[in-house]
């Protein structure tokens, strides 16, 4: 039952020419890289150098605590964004937001890079730094949703997987350039440098980014999902009354299809997909970001070496990604889910004790597995499955709404609480076992939830 395909005859796409579909990819993949980089440069700044500018009159322990939960605050503006720019994505359009989240993004981003320290004005200092990370977050929270269901909805069925990675590949662009700007920073500075100007530099040089994904998004066509809906007229989604009278004076075709859009109870496909959220959202916050200033505060390796591991799986993420999304249109999504989420679990212990070695290789080999296994691959299959568990009438609304309710409760506070849990333990095991949590998580929803590959965007309804 949970293995059969939805086999609903496909509605036929709108007409759309391979320049759209590549400048619509290049588009989802740029501002899902963008976005990336904007809070990757700000994960690695918070766990290396933003508890001693911004936090300086605590010990180093408090301070990576307070860094991280500053981190955190942006998920919440996250979930904020989520539900203003998914409604509105739903009611008229995926293109616009699009437009806006960028450039909220972009303008917070550099700000950022402007600001003073605690040095200069004090408390002013990490409040300013808050309200920025609220903005930024504010913008972000709709960004990768919209580009994920704009790009899913442009992909050819048979494609669907592959297409919809490069949404994860931008992720994985973004989280390289931030991670190399770093470690050039780390290589080629000193502490004294660092911290007096050089950490400005990648939030100031992400300016450039944001003026051509804005050029580039001017010109980008609706998805055409979004232009066959039959609750859309003349480009904006009809609302729930009117849709009622419409299917009252409709024929009984067109009526049905309107009934099972607005009428269907909602609520499971959403928590399906906030489970298979969970696991790749957790271990992310877990390995690109709390462990990079774990590994540089406790353990007896190069200042470098967490963020060129990063770097270096990054670079490896450029085959896992679109290799997991072939898989996911081969084999179905649910098997892939499952295998990823399974071999996470058994290696989460192996994992931890290659980084926690002390030697440098053990350090790459097992962020550079974690981050493939854990993050990458389940981020590759999250792009597209997500996006077909929902019905088009509210495909961005309740993706961008799973995607951040995820990121709250495992990325924003996970590396809140493996900070306190290794502070209390004094031992990294605590990480391990939220790894795992996260993972099993994941496995179970991927169990539970049906088979979307192949289905109909364009229905209104659900896939459960």
């Amino acid at each position: 039952m949970k293995d059969s395909v939805i086999t609903a005859q496909q509605t036929p796409s709108a007409q759309r020419t391979t320049r759209d579909l590549t400048r619509a990819a290049v588009s989802g993949w740029l501002g899902t890289a963008m976005e990336f980089m904007d809070f990757q440069l700000y994960s690695l700044a918070a766990a290396i150098v933003f508890n001693k500018i911004f936090f300086p009159d605590v010990s180093p322990a408090i301070g990576l605590i307070a860094a991280m939960a500053t981190y955190g605050v942006g998920y919440v503006a996250r979930l904020a964004g989520a539900v203003y720019f998914g409604r509105m994505g739903d009611r008229i359009g995926r293109k616009k937001v699009l437009y806006l989240t960028i450039l909220l993004m972009g303008a917070s981003t550099t700000l950022i890079g402007t600001l003073p320290t605690y040095a200069t004005i004090g408390i002013l200092a990490p409040v300013l730094l808050v309200v920025l990370r609220l903005v930024q977050g504010f913008g972000a929270g709709a960004e990768i949703a919209g580009a994920t269901v704009m790009l899913t909805e442009y992909a050819p069925v048979h494609k669907r997987g592959l297409i919809s990675s490069l949404v994860s590949l931008g992720t994985n662009s973004g989280t390289l350039a931030a991670s190399g700007l770093w470690a050039v920073l780390l290589a080629v500075l000193s502490e004294d440098q660092l911290l007096s100007w050089g950490w400005r530099l990648p939030f100031l040089l992400s300016f450039a980014l944001m003026i051509f994904a804005v050029w580039l998004r001017r010109s980008l066509k609706e998805s055409p999902v979004f232009e066959q809906r039959p609750d859309v007229v003349d480009g904006v989604a009809l609302a729930r009354d009117e849709v009622e009278s419409a299917i009252a004076t409709a024929d009984s075709h067109k009526g049905g299809v309107l009934a099972a859009g607005i009428r269907q109870r909602k609520g499971k496909a959403f928590f399906l997909a906030l489970g298979l959220r969970f696991g790749q959202a957790g271990n992310s916050g877990l390995i690109q970001t709390f462990l990079v200033g774990y590994i540089a505060t406790n353990l007896a390796v190069g200042r470098s070496v967490p963020t060129d591991a990063i770097v270096y799986g990054s670079l490896a993420g450029f085959a896992t990604v679109p290799v997991i999304g072939l898989l996911g249109d081969r084999f179905g999504r649910r098997a892939v889910y499952l295998t990823l989420s399974f071999l996470t679990t058994v290696l989460a212990f192996p994992v931890m004790l290659l980084i926690t070695s002390g030697s440098t290789p053990g350090v790459m080999i097992g962020m550079a597995l974690g981050l493939n296994i854990g993050v990458l691959g389940l981020f590759s299959l999250e792009s597209v499955t997500m996006a077909e568990l929902f019905g088009s009438r509210t495909r961005f609304t309740q993706l961008a709404l799973a995607k951040e309710l995820g990121g709250i409760l495992a990325t924003a506070i996970g590396p809140v609480l493996a900070a306190t849990l290794t502070a209390v333990t004094g031992s990294w095991w605590p990480i391990a076992a939220m790894l795992i949590v996260y993972s099993l998580i994941t496995l179970v929803s991927a169990y539970l939830a049906p088979e979307t590959r192949g289905r109909d965007l364009v229905r209104l309804e659900d896939a459960v």
